[in-house]
């Protein structure tokens, strides 16, 4: 289990429950919780725990964050989780046809990808055309991740053929890429390239509309404590916690 859970970021963070409208928040107190989450969920599941925290005191949740399908198998290989928030519905599946899944997955959220490239953005690029010139440096994630699976989405849609610089295993690797300066750009989502602030410029392209990813969360059957594993799903999908989301650029799920 070391092994499988090597280089993911974990952070402790204390629970809190929210008001508001959307799902009614779960009771929850003294509970812990541990959430697998899509690395792109990193900055608004630590806010969102944040939150959570003065309303249930005494109940803690640990994030685990890292790509989709990394902890979709670290789950169905057994690591203990009580609840998990993927990047794609297909990643979701792996955990819900293992039969971990206590219910069926909702969708929290939306994202669409694209090009990140450095403050200033010096090698003009305006396009997915672009990242096939000779010379440019791309870096990209690897295609089993819902963020590389999305990218391949739009470039078959765009028609272009890219060899990517490195491929990564999460998007924040990717990311990582562009603002150490070792690529020109990478595909990487909205979210991610606004939470960078201003390491990075962000390039929109239309085919990014052709790959938006839905992210799929649900409690888990072996949760330690259901009832705290709840009340966090649920404060994530009322209208508290979809603010936040939008607020880091995520799109609502479909009505």
């Amino acid at each position: 289990m070391r092994a499988a859970l090597a280089g993911v970021a974990a952070l402790t963070l204390g629970l809190a429950g929210c008001g508001g409208g959307g799902a009614p928040a779960g009771k929850a107190g003294g509970g812990r919780v541990t959430v697998f989450a899509a690395a792109s969920l990193t900055e608004t599941f630590t806010r969102l725990g944040r939150d959570f925290e003065a309303a249930h005191p005494g109940t803690t949740v640990t994030f685990n964050f890292a790509g989709s399908s990394a902890l979709a198998n670290q789950i169905t290989q057994g690591a203990p989780a009580d609840v998990f928030a993927a990047a794609s519905p297909a990643t979701m599946r792996t955990v819900t046809d293992a039969g971990e899944a206590a219910e069926s997955p909702v969708i929290l959220a939306r994202n669409q990808l694209v090009i990140a490239v450095p403050r200033g953005n010096p090698r003009r690029i305006s396009g997915l055309a672009d990242l096939t010139r000779p010379g440019v440096k791309v870096a990209q994630c690897a295609e089993q991740v819902p963020c590389g699976a999305a990218a391949r989405t739009a470039l078959d849609a765009a028609g272009a053929r890219l060899t990517p610089a490195t491929l990564e295993q999460d998007v924040k690797g990717a990311l990582a890429k562009v603002k150490l300066g070792e690529v020109d750009a990478a595909l990487v989502y909205r979210t991610d390239a606004r939470a960078a602030g201003s390491d990075v410029d962000a390039v929109e392209f239309a085919e990014s509309a052709r790959a938006i990813n839905d992210y799929p969360i649900v409690v888990l059957k072996r949760a330690g404590d259901p009832a705290a594993a709840r009340a966090f799903v649920d404060h994530v999908r009322s209208d508290a916690g979809r603010a936040v989301l939008t607020a880091a650029g995520f799109q609502p799920p479909q009505a």
